[in-house]
């Protein structure tokens, strides 16, 4: 019998309320200066090519505060219904939704007001109305079961403390046969649990 790692003692309302404090910052104030890269230079950092950031409005890309690169993990293709978590100010989503085209679907999901906000504009700005933005926790999708063909994420599943449950739902909005293309932060080395607890740690 296989037996899912404990969630970390952390008090998951603070934690949080401390990441929306941060990217609600990283969202009105891109230019604020952080401890981890943002926007258009991180993009580049990561790989996104010119043509990927065509036509995605400057405000979604500005607030860009991911940490890898979901589309060098597989093509998205014309009519797909993709997922995005954790989507910020929409950039991914926006990207994604250039290239499964109007006969296809994509819904952002962030847990922080002023970045679903500043993604709705995006979107309304790109002309993307089959792009939309759901104000939602990535442990609990707003998303019917299989619904997507693909989810992607970037930078976000480290942020939850619950990653076993967190996958279970994405496997929940997956049809069958869809896939997953996560950018993430992974670690080689087991995590302190003093480390865990320190709220500091997580949001960013």
């Amino acid at each position: 019998m296989t037996v899912a790692p404990p969630v970390p003692d952390v008090d998951v309302e603070e934690l949080r309320c401390e990441i929306q404090k941060e990217y609600a910052s990283v969202a009105e104030n891109p230019d604020k200066g952080f401890h981890f890269h943002t926007g258009r230079k991180l993009a580049g950092i990561l790989g996104y090519s010119s043509s990927l950031l065509e036509g995605i409005p400057e405000a979604a890309i500005e607030s860009f505060a991911g940490t890898g690169n979901p589309f060098t993990l597989g093509e998205l293709t014309e009519g797909e219904k993709v997922v995005d978590l954790g989507s910020g100010a929409g950039i991914d989503s926006l990207i994604a939704g250039k290239l499964v085209g109007h006969t296809g679907q994509v819904i952002g999901i962030d847990m922080t007001p002023e970045m679903i906000g500043k993604a709705r504009l995006a979107a309304a700005a790109a002309g993307m109305g089959h792009v939309e933005f759901r104000e939602g926790l990535i442990e609990s999708l707003p998303v019917e079961d299989g619904w997507a063909d693909v989810i992607i994420s970037n930078g976000v599943v480290n942020l939850s403390p619950d990653k076993v449950g967190l996958f279970r739902e994405m496997n929940r909005a997956l049809k069958p046969g869809g896939r997953l293309q996560i950018g993430d932060i992974m670690v080689q080395q087991a995590v302190p649990d003093s480390a865990k607890q320190n709220i500091d740690l997580w949001k960013g």
